[in-house]
């Protein structure tokens, strides 16, 4: 990936990145995320903390951190989650504290993709009470990375625990300014990381319909093929359109960060909401299509199934998105339209 410049791929040329628009990076990761969601995982995270630097590091961090990124030498991942703390990100439970020319950060991170493999850490902790976003290198003295195992899907995306105990990093490494943590850097960062998974659900859905297609061409039940099954061609039907639905939704995501327009963030979440929500559903009906071999490590559907699930959680749960879809229409009530609309009825 480094090799063909996909981890630079959000950062712009005088970066040495590959400076794609939104589009190609969505086709990017739907492309990686229908061989495999652990390798598309990575170029998530990356990308992620990449362009998060890009936008909110200071001049000396743009310097030290984008050329080294944008190659692959160094490898991000994205601190946020903790152990008691998952989607209240404001309440992050790690304290970060000045000391003279320093801060000590003290607390512990789970769930960290790439952890196992990542140089560079962008770490969310409290600071005077204020959530706030810190560099941390992988040899910066009491940093310990422990590897996390035996997870039900994406089993290849190098999942890690991380400890930090007086863990001292220079003053330099706070990222923006203290409070700006989950408002502007996670916010930047995870509005780009759903982009990513959503793209990388389409992904596993036209994995799902290619492998459904071709096993249901080749198997035979009670004298004819799978495919000639009025009930199969209805579970391949709904495969087609929820994938192509789930895209377009994806392009549409897309145009509006290319264009820079302020609604992209909600059409991101509604995306990736989406397209989510397919992958579960059509890799469950792969699986069935499969029957027992759906089941088996042969076939490759039980993984697609068990990294859409994974995908359900990931940048924002299901459920957290439909409070926040719903919220924003209320919010957005044309109050002119609506009143009109009331007097009418």
């Amino acid at each position: 990936m480094a090799e063909r410049g996909y981890l630079g791929a959000l950062l712009p040329e005088d970066a040495g990145g590959a400076g794609l628009d939104m589009i190609t990076f969505g086709l990017l990761n739907e492309e990686i995320g229908r061989g495999c969601s652990s390798l598309r995982s990575l170029l998530t995270v990356h990308s992620m903390v990449s362009r998060t630097l890009f936008k909110w590091g200071s001049r000396e961090q743009k310097q030290r951190w984008l050329s080294p990124l944008a190659s692959g030498n160094v490898i991000a991942a994205f601190g946020l989650t903790e152990p008691l703390v998952g989607s209240d990100a404001q309440n992050v439970m790690t304290q970060a504290t000045r000391d003279a020319g320093s801060f000590i950060l003290n607390g512990r991170k789970k769930w960290i993709t790439c952890g196992q493999i990542a140089d560079l850490f962008l770490v969310f902790a409290q600071c005077e009470g204020k959530p706030s976003a810190f560099l941390v290198e992988k040899e910066q003295p009491g940093l310990q990375v422990t590897p996390i195992q035996g997870m039900l899907g994406t089993r290849a995306s190098m999942l890690a625990e991380l400890s930090l105990e007086n863990c001292c990093i220079p003053k330099e490494n706070l990222v923006g300014k203290i409070g700006f943590g989950i408002s502007l850097v996670a916010g930047t960062a995870l509005d780009y990381g759903r982009y990513s998974v959503a793209w990388g659900c389409v992904g596993i859905g036209q994995a799902c319909q290619e492998a459904s297609l071709k096993y249901t061409s080749e198997r035979k039940q009670f004298g004819s093929y799978l495919k000639d099954q009025q009930l199969i061609q209805r579970l391949i039907t709904g495969m087609i359109v929820d994938v192509k639905a789930a895209r377009l939704l994806c392009y549409e995501a897309g145009s509006l960060k290319d264009n820079r327009d302020p609604r992209s963030v909600m059409q991101t979440v509604i995306a990736k909401y989406f397209a989510a929500r397919m992958a579960t559903r059509v890799a469950a009906d792969a699986v069935q299509i499969h029957g027992a071999n759906g089941c088996s490590g042969a076939f490759p559907v039980q993984r697609y199934l068990r990294d859409a699930t994974i995908m359900e959680i990931i940048e924002g749960t299901t459920q957290l998105q439909e409070i926040t879809i719903a919220k924003n229409a209320y919010e957005n009530l044309d109050p002119v339209v609506f009143n009109s609309s009331a007097a009418k009825n």
